[in-house]
């Protein structure tokens, strides 16, 4: 449980990475962020399908498998539609630099919806790791390359609007925060009825929940830019790349 716990909070606090990048790179580059969510997206599809749900598949069954697939996709639909994550709209809030205070409301509702976008997440790398210590490790990789562009959506904004690197900071790494914590939460809540059975069914719903993640935030944000080859590129990259640590790990 301490091991899981700790790729937890690591996977979470990739946000902090996001925050780190905005103070080296003062420019943004739609190149690299449409490389970067398509090689997060390649990365979090190949895991769920070929990893996960496989797995899933292996201990409880098909048909008990696919139903907590689609059970974990409208657990995350239902939380993305009344606390809306649009990258777009995220990025869009470094646009106007002269309004400090519009700003800085933008960098905190956008800090609070990752957050709570977060505590699914964070259940994801947690029971993951329970399962089987390996696939934690790759879900963890994958969650975390998702967390670095959602770190710079949050510092972004703060840092324009307070011109404080350490509060830029502190919001990323608090929104991070909330990983380990939804996993915590989510444990002590289901401890008591823990057996493998249950943990497959996490492990399916979680599946669904880094799939629908793929194609809701990373993807649509990505095909936004002009060369779409790139994140195409990305998306292989990303799915060749777990390929090639299956086969080491």
């Amino acid at each position: 449980m301490i091991n899981a716990l700790i790729l937890t909070t690591l996977a979470g606090l990739s946000t902090v990475l996001g925050s780190l990048i905005i103070f080296f790179i003062k420019k943004r580059n739609d190149c690299f962020l449409s490389i970067a969510m398509g090689f997060a997206a390649g990365v979090m599809i190949f895991i769920s399908l070929t990893e996960l749900l496989n797995e899933s598949i292996s201990n409880i069954g098909y048909l008990y498998a696919i139903i907590s697939f689609f059970a974990g996709i409208l657990l995350i639909y239902v939380i993305d539609v009344f606390i809306p994550h649009s990258y777009e709209a995220e990025n869009a809030c470094s646009l106007n630099l002269k309004d400090k205070h519009g700003l800085k409301r933008c960098g905190l509702i956008v800090a609070l919806g990752i957050a709570i976008h977060n505590f699914p997440e964070g259940i994801t790398v947690f029971f993951s790791s329970m399962v089987n210590f390996k696939l934690g490790i790759i879900v963890a990789l994958g969650i975390a390359l998702h967390n670095i562009p959602e770190g710079i959506a949050i510092a972004m904004p703060i840092y324009y609007a307070t011109n404080s690197k350490i509060k830029a900071f502190w919001y990323s790494f608090l929104s991070g925060l909330a990983e380990p914590l939804g996993a915590i939460i989510a444990f002590l809540f289901l401890r008591n009825f823990l057996t493998n059975t249950l943990l497959n069914v996490i492990l399916a719903a979680t599946a669904g929940i880094m799939v629908f993640i793929s194609f809701d935030e990373l993807l649509p944000y990505a095909y936004k830019q002009k060369n779409n080859h790139i994140t195409i590129a990305g998306i292989f990259l990303g799915m060749a790349m777990m390929a090639l640590s299956l086969v080491f790990l």
